[in-house]
């Protein structure tokens, strides 16, 4: 049977993900997906859901959520306080709820993006085999106040106060592991020492799309073709900074892919809020 989750307050950029679109990269679309895929995976592991369940990813703000049937939920990624009723919970545990409860996330302290996963996963649209949301792809770029979303109901399902174990809070990591891009053997030693030694902070030129960083490296080199691009890639744009592409970041472009950020980091960097400072570290 399936029942209804409401949005009482929409929070920031609140949207339904899962593990991306894969696949489809030739046709020009974004793999998407959590932005936090160490976090996503653990929202269902605590539920004992498959990994491709869908949850909700919400940004700095999270959302207020009612729910109008028995399911049992999850809240991980940045790091606050889940108030079921206004009664005190864990994160990166099972949550049990009845109908008419609501969540609330309180006292978000570090990181950025949030999760809530719930029993079987949440039953929103599928487009290209992905729930998740993207603009030119998904009937609904993000979600709204006074949005419903589907799930499941959980009939006689015992939780566990049992907590899965989770390495500390990785999003305070300031080393960033990478790879030499494509084009990074196009820099000077003088640039490959500047951009592997300087720290570089994030801006608040950011989404899901990419990360804008601040600082400047000397870039003395030619513009290209547009060439492939991934999560992770770190170009060099013809001002000097780099822009770190993420999750919903176009397939091809055509600054200098200088470096290749390993799938962990690209998890670490997500949770780095604006005037955070990041270190490349080549491996």
């Amino acid at each position: 049977m399936m029942s209804k989750m409401t949005l009482l307050s929409s929070g920031m950029y609140t949207t339904i993900q899962d593990g991306g679109r894969f696949g489809y990269s030739k046709y020009g679309v974004p793999k998407s997906g959590a932005m936090d895929l160490q976090s996503y995976f653990l929202a269902n592991a605590i539920l004992d859901n498959d990994k491709k369940c869908a949850v909700l990813e919400w940004a700095m703000i999270p959302p207020i959520l009612e729910f109008e049937d028995d399911t049992v939920v999850s809240v991980t990624g940045a790091i606050c306080v889940p108030f079921l009723n206004e009664i005190k919970q864990k994160m990166n545990s099972q949550i049990q709820i009845r109908k008419g409860d609501v969540l609330r996330l309180k006292n978000v302290t570090n990181g950025v993006y949030g999760f809530v996963g719930i029993k079987f996963g949440f039953q929103s649209e599928m487009l290209l085999r992905s729930r998740s949301q993207y603009n030119e792809i998904t009937s609904l770029s993000s979600l709204r106040k006074n949005d419903q979303v589907s799930f499941k109901i959980v009939v006689d399902f015992s939780t566990s106060n049992a907590s899965l174990f989770t390495p500390p809070f990785w999003g305070k990591k300031d080393r960033i592991n990478v790879f030499e891009g494509p084009e990074f053997d196009m820099l000077t030693d003088h640039q490959k020492h500047q951009l592997l030694n300087a720290k570089f902070s994030i801006s608040n030129t950011r989404d899901r799309m990419a990360i804008l960083l601040d600082g400047l490296l000397e870039n003395t080199l030619s513009s290209m073709l547009s060439s492939p691009v991934l999560p992770g890639t770190v170009q060099l744009t013809p001002s000097g900074r780099l822009i770190v592409l993420m999750r919903d970041c176009q397939t091809t472009g055509g600054y200098p892919r200088i470096l290749q950020l390993t799938k962990e980091s690209i998890n670490v960097i997500a949770q780095k809020r604006s005037g955070e400072s990041i270190k490349f570290d080549v491996l």
